[in-house]
């Protein structure tokens, strides 16, 4: 039966690690090669909900969501370390109660500085990279990381109230729909979803405490940027040319590390698979079946 003809069956599931239930979606074999998709901001494993059963035929795909996302818990942000490093930790116990030593990663937004604690801890487990407004290199934080940078160096708390508008409704439905030709490709079910778990009672304080960890991955890049050369993991990219938030000369660099690298700009913003999943899916599609499926 050929594949695209089949309806492949999407699990919806919860682990509880380190005392965190951490909910994700899972589809495909549990035996064929492994594809975790991790999800930027400020979005969950819902980003993934239309690709996990396209590539569910010849992948065990899991996408699971960080605390304070999603359906994943969201403990109060003055108990618990709203980090990348523990956004890592827990995506790696989850992994290992899975049983998945070795995964491809699809890294979007948020999701890059996780699969970046992942490759660093686990160098030899990563068999592809696949890159969508991702950043690794300082050439990705141009204009909308500016009043970020500035909470970044004071901590103030007046730099971080200015920091609110990255949660209201208005930037939620600027992120699925900013440089998009066509914006009735964009469903509004990603905005009407999205916003009522940023409005949860503290959920403010949690994003904002990410916001100001993301610093701490800055200083990793030149580390990660060596385990691309030491490694050279095969690697896709597919890039939305026109996001304000992670803009194409933060795609470029990657060239610098990557040998096996395929390089694709594609001409909307900041939320590839919701405005392109036509041009998008085929390339992640082939990229694993090429480079992954015997990993």
């Amino acid at each position: 039966m050929n594949q695209k003809s089949q309806y492949l069956v999407t699990h919806h599931r919860t682990l509880t690690v380190d005392g965190i239930k951490i909910f994700y979606r899972e589809a495909g074999p549990k035996d064929s090669p492994a594809v975790l998709l991790l999800h930027g901001f400020p979005t969950s494993s819902h980003m993934f909900r239309n690709l996990i059963p396209y590539l569910a035929d010849r992948h065990h795909v899991i996408a699971p969501d960080y605390p304070g996302y999603g359906q994943s818990d969201a403990p109060d942000f003055k108990s618990f370390s709203y980090t990348f490093e523990k956004f890592g930790a827990l995506v790696d116990g989850l992994l290992q109660q899975l049983r998945v030593q070795r995964y491809a990663m699809y890294v979007m937004d948020y999701g890059a500085p996780v699969a970046w604690q992942l490759a660093l801890k686990h160098p030899d487990a990563v068999t592809g990279l696949i890159i969508q407004n991702g950043n690794a290199y300082d050439e990705g934080l141009k204009e909308f990381w500016d009043p970020i940078k500035i909470y970044w160096a004071d901590g103030k708390k007046q730099s971080r109230d200015n920091l609110l508008n990255l949660i209201a409704p208005e930037t939620t439905i600027f992120q699925y729909t900013d440089g998009v030709s066509d914006k009735t490709r964009v469903s509004p079910d990603n905005w009407t979803h999205d916003q009522p778990l940023l409005d949860r009672p503290g959920n403010a304080d949690i994003q904002m405490d990410v916001i100001y960890d993301y610093r701490n991955n800055l200083p990793l890049y030149p580390e990660v940027q060596a385990w691309f050369r030491d490694k050279q993991p095969p690697t896709l990219i597919i890039w939305g040319k026109n996001d304000f938030i992670f803009p194409e000369p933060g795609a470029h660099p990657y060239k610098r590390d990557l040998r096996d690298l395929e390089f694709h700009l594609l001409d909307t913003g900041h939320f590839v698979l919701e405005d392109k999943p036509d041009e998008a899916f085929p390339l992640i599609y082939d990229f694993l079946r090429r480079k992954v499926a015997g990993a």
